[in-house]
């Protein structure tokens, strides 16, 4: 309760707020002092995980325009109480018995939504990833194929295509035990459906070493000057024929730049890291070396430690 003026009272009295009228009313003289007020505070608090049967939130979900009825459709549940919910009962047994087109797609969606929060990526690739699978879906060619591949490798191409690139190793560590060469098969499947609805190749994004440096170096828990540099690098490797993929570059920069630095990490550390073998690594380091003078840059490392870096 709070005070206001009464014109009844002649003197400030205590009111109260009726919120199912909207009205202020005195508490001794029972004026109404405003009536039909707007109470601008929520609703309402609920925590849906808390609220049992009783949850108060009146709306659903937001449109999906790739589902058949853009995902607005009433969903009868089964009661979990036992006070003889028999209707509902019946109507959710009946409702299950119906065909429903989009069943399919509702769970690949939600595969995809798991697998995309398992990598931290973002809403925007996420339905990309969505549009890619109801495309695919559409031709009704993808039957017998192994569905936790072809979820993943939509994933692996809607984050290509969103500049957004995650490597094979990353994909296949949330694609429910689809390997990958599965993945990759999947992939290859899905861009020759792409192309065929299109009637011309699909373009699903080039890759750039410097696309993954930021990720990778936080995974090995580079300082932010090391980190810089290793950026400038990796563009700068670009200027150079080095024949190799642009997560072995990755990874070879990173480990010439931790050891340069006074932080220096193993080889085998940026191997689990990056998800490069060290193998690889070592050879990849061998092809950059060549050009490290003109690669790394003079601010991080003097001549003489390049000529003093040891191969891995």
């Amino acid at each position: 309760m709070s005070d206001a003026w009464c014109n009844d009272c002649k003197r400030p009295t205590e009111v109260v707020f009726d919120h199912s009228a909207g009205d202020t009313v005195c508490s001794e003289c029972g004026l109404v002092l405003e009536s039909h007020s707007i109470d601008e505070t929520s609703e309402w608090r609920t925590f849906a995980n808390e609220s049992g049967d009783n949850d108060p939130v009146r709306v659903g979900g937001p449109s999906n325009p790739l589902l058949t009825d853009g995902g607005l459709s009433t969903v009868i549940t089964k009661p979990n109480g036992t006070t003889g919910e028999f209707l509902t009962s019946s109507l959710s047994r009946w409702q299950g018995r119906g065909s429903d087109p989009d069943r399919g797609l509702i769970a690949a969606f939600k595969t995809i939504s798991t697998m995309s929060d398992r990598l931290g990526l973002v809403a925007t690739i996420k339905d990309r990833a969505n549009e890619i699978f109801k495309r695919v879906e559409d031709q009704k060619s993808s039957r017998g194929r192994n569905q936790d591949a072809l979820l993943a490798a939509c994933l692996y191409i809607a984050c290509r295509q969103e500049d957004k690139p995650r490597t094979v190793k990353e994909i296949c560590s949330i694609a429910n035990g689809a390997t990958k060469k599965e993945i990759g098969r999947a992939k290859e499947y899905i861009v020759k459906q792409l192309g065929l609805e299109n009637g011309q190749s699909v373009e699903i994004g080039t890759i750039h070493a410097a696309d993954f440096m930021r990720r990778f170096c936080s995974n090995v828990g580079m300082n932010h000057q090391a980190v810089k540099a290793a950026q400038e690098a990796v563009k700068k490797s670009e200027e150079f024929d080095i024949r190799r993929s642009p997560i072995s570059i990755a990874a070879a920069v990173i480990y010439i730049t931790t050891q340069l630095s006074d932080d220096k990490k193993p080889l085998r550390d940026i191997s689990l890291a990056t998800g490069v073998a060290e193998g690889t690594i070592r050879n990849s380091f061998k092809d950059i070396y060549p050009h490290i003078s003109k690669i790394i840059p003079s601010w991080y490392a003097k001549e003489e430690d390049l000529k003093n870096l040891c191969s891995p």
